[in-house]
């Protein structure tokens, strides 16, 4: 059943065209992700239809009795109320019979459970997160969300993407994460150039039709183009329109060179840019932290070694932005130090926008930075980089006040790169960032020569760019995974089996009263040895780290210690499983002393 229908809806900006007399037809159980290029208008469209934005021409028609609820990107809030208050007023069904156990059910599950706290005291991000809830507990017959998995971590993520296939109502939803929209999302509607395109698909299916549908596209402008050539070159010959037939040939020649070519969908471009990094990179040296009497990091030390990239993961508050600062040198630990070489050029991508005027013109921003930027095909101007980042000419003379948010981050971003760090630290990159700029941002990151250190909740971003998982687990702990973040996942779930069979042992051994245990001969030696052997794999692999940095240009001996690397990681994921179950078996004898 049809119960929203937008009909020839224009929208325009000054001289910018962003919806240009589109339709679309939105149906029960419809799951829509909304996907465009930062500035193409899908906030605009989200809030059209939501009623909150009127269109300059067309119609908006909604069925009878519908009811609609929105979390904006950036949502307001009343005044002096706390937490509890907001997520409870307004729109709630009112046959709930626990309307207050509801919102505080999901705010905990969101990561806030100060209940009573006043809304104005807390961070961007977990207001963000009770506006999340609110929209959530309101159970509309449509749901409309703009950006939602934003400053949420990983698990809220996960959480969130099982609450919302569940949803029994529609979803329009614009977001970034792609493992998000793949797994939640039925329609993709693509907003390209003021116009839009509809696939009833999930965002797999999109690319592969989207891929066809600009096949056919340029196969069918091929077509016209050889049939112009044709009528160009009987034009050429002098034909008079004397006949009706030529009258009619001309007409159609004229009229063909004025329907427009197919426009290609500008990208990002990004070359690569990093200054020479040393050998001496950058070290942690047993860093603490702590806030109080909560302890964010522990006796953290790792050495990040050239060519790789880290992704840092952890429950929000747990302390990853903290540990970013200490490394960039923003903090200084309580306790321990960090080294940093002479060569290290750190560029710091931070989850807020930082001096951005907005009176100053986009082109002087850039230029501040660097008038002209060396790659490896020569310099270029801050004005081409520009172009290759999506500013066109008019653009650059804009005021950076008249950007969009996104547009905003993409701008910010080009002006770290600029500045041709060899360590890219980056919080949260994804972040009102469109796909189309993180597809090339993951791309600029393979090829780039430095260090890359990443907080993302975006798995499928972690999961494309990281080489290991630096997971925080709680009371300052951090502990690391080899892989993407799939990998880490599955790791910790094997983890978790092997805790919950340990148990399971613990308890049927109380329950039968069975002989107590005791380590083997053998078992003894290992369990004394295992932890040095640990550190053995642990250096060999750091070894082969360098060794395939070092060697990336020589195939043969790149291929060599690819392949130890492997056998390091998985010599050191049997050995990390043998010490859990020695670990758990040495607990367990001595609990029965």
């Amino acid at each position: 059943m049809n119960i929203i229908n937008l009909e020839n809806v224009k929208k325009t900006f000054g001289d910018r065209v962003i919806l240009n007399s589109v339709s679309l037809g939105i149906n029960e159980h419809d799951k829509i992700g909304i996907i465009g290029v930062n500035g193409t208008g899908k906030t605009t469209f989200l809030k059209i239809i939501a009623g909150i934005e009127e269109c300059d021409e067309g119609e908006v028609i909604k069925a009878n009795g519908i009811t609609i609820s929105m979390l904006s990107q950036v949502p307001e809030f009343d005044k002096d109320a706390s937490v509890i208050e907001y997520v409870s007023m307004g729109g709630y069904v009112a046959d709930s019979w626990d309307k207050e156990g509801d919102a505080k059910n999901i705010l905990t599950k969101l990561g806030i459970t100060d209940y009573n706290q006043d809304i104005s005291t807390m961070s961007g991000g977990q207001k963000k997160r009770v506006a999340l809830a609110r929209t959530l507990i309101h159970h509309s017959d449509v749901l409309i969300m703009d950006e939602p998995t934003n400053h949420l971590d990983n698990d809220m993520v996960e959480w969130l993407e099982e609450y919302l296939k569940k949803y029994r109502g529609v979803l329009i939803m614009v977001t970034h994460d792609r493992y998000f929209l793949d797994s939640v999302t039925n329609k993709i509607v693509e907003i390209d150039k003021g116009g839009l395109y509809t696939y009833e698909t999930n965002y797999s299916g999109f690319l592969k039709l989207k891929s066809q549908r600009e096949e056919m596209a340029l196969a069918t402008q091929e077509k016209r183009e050889n049939i112009l050539r044709n009528e160009l070159k009987w034009v050429m010959r002098g034909a008079r329109a004397r006949s009706t037939k030529q009258k009619a040939r001309l007409s159609r020649y004229e009229e063909m060179k004025q329907i427009r070519g197919i426009e290609k969908d500008s990208v990002v471009e990004m070359e690569s840019v990093s200054s020479r990094l040393g050998n001496k990179t950058l070290e942690a040296c047993e860093v603490s932290k702590r806030y109080g009497e909560k302890v964010i990091i522990d006796k953290f030390s790792y050495i990040f070694t050239k060519g790789i990239n880290i992704g840092i993961v952890g429950n929000n508050g747990s302390g990853k932005t903290t540990l970013l600062n200490i490394l960039t040198g923003i903090s200084e630990p309580d306790d321990g130090y960090v080294e940093t070489g002479e060569t290290v050029k750190i560029g710091y991508f931070t989850q807020e926008v930082k001096n951005m005027n907005p009176e100053q013109r986009v082109i002087d921003y850039v230029r501040d930075i660097a008038e002209f930027l060396p790659t490896s095909n020569g310099t270029i101007s801050a004005s081409k980089m520009l172009e290759r980042f999506l500013f066109t000419s008019d653009m650059q003379y804009t005021c950076i006040g008249k950007l969009s948010g996104g547009e905003k981050r993409r701008l910010y971003l080009l002006s770290i790169l600029m500045q041709a760090p060899n360590i890219l630290v980056l919080d949260e990159p994804t972040n009102d960032l469109d796909i189309s700029t993180l597809t090339v941002l993951e791309d600029y990151i393979d090829q780039f020569n430095g260090i890359v250190i990443t907080v993302s909740h975006d798995r499928y971003f972690l999961d494309r760019i990281v080489d290991r998982i630096l997971a925080f687990e709680g009371a300052g702990v951090i502990n690391q995974y080899e892989g993407g973040y799939t990998d880490y996942k599955n790791k910790t779930k094997d983890i978790m089996k092997i805790s919950e069979n340990t148990s399971e042992i613990k308890e049927k051994t109380k329950k039968t009263g069975t002989r107590k245990r005791k380590m083997s001969y053998n078992e003894q030696r290992e369990y004394e040895t295992i932890d040095d052997e640990i550190a053995v794999l642990e250096e060999k692999i750091v070894q082969a780290d360098e060794e395939i940095a070092k060697n990336s240009s020589n195939y043969y001996e790149l291929n060599q210690w690819m392949e130890k690397k492997q056998t390091f990681e998985k010599e050191l994921e049997e050995k990390m499983e043998r010490w859990m179950y020695l670990q758990d078996l040495s607990e367990q004898i001595e609990n029965e002393r």
